[in-house]
């Protein structure tokens, strides 16, 4: 696991990976849960049976899952040191370039895109990219900001 330890260290590291996750299995159970939790139960990811009618041939899991794991695989992949606090500031932008069928693998590549001085602190801009195994697309990639403040 990368550890980045103040200021300096986080702004040396601009334009660098951070990280990429272990694969992490998407199941329909998970699925189902999101879905119950978000209100978001459309068929295409609720529905095996329906879904297998479809060209996806199954489920896929929701966009918003997949940006959902984003914290999860982050803390696996590295941590920041030497700062008071941490908050998630929101996203720049956000694309589902290919669907993630339920049943398959995923990962995250990090990449420090950009850091900005922020009042009390920095602003880091990651580039998040989830990759589907043994596929060419991407199944999302987004900029997601965190602010870190030093006291």
């Amino acid at each position: 696991m990368l550890t980045l330890t103040g200021i300096e260290d986080v702004r040396g590291y601009v334009g660098k990976e951070l990280g990429v996750s272990e694969w992490h299995l998407v199941t329909q159970e998970a699925i189902n849960e999101f879905a119950d939790v978000t209100g978001d139960d459309y068929w295409i990811h609720t529905d095996p049976v329906r879904a297998a009618d479809t060209p996806f041939g199954g489920t896929i899991a929701h966009g918003y899952y997949t940006l959902s794991l984003a914290p999860m695989f982050s803390y696996a992949m590295f941590s920041l040191e030497g700062f008071a606090f941490g908050v998630n500031y929101g996203v720049n932008r956000v694309r589902f370039p290919a669907p993630m069928p339920v049943g398959e693998r995923v990962r995250m590549r990090a990449k420090l895109l950009a850091v900005d001085d922020v009042p009390g602190g920095l602003q880091l801009t990651v580039q998040q990219t989830f990759e589907r195994e043994d596929a060419d697309k991407p199944v999302c990639v987004a900029e997601a900001l965190t602010r870190v403040y030093t006291g």
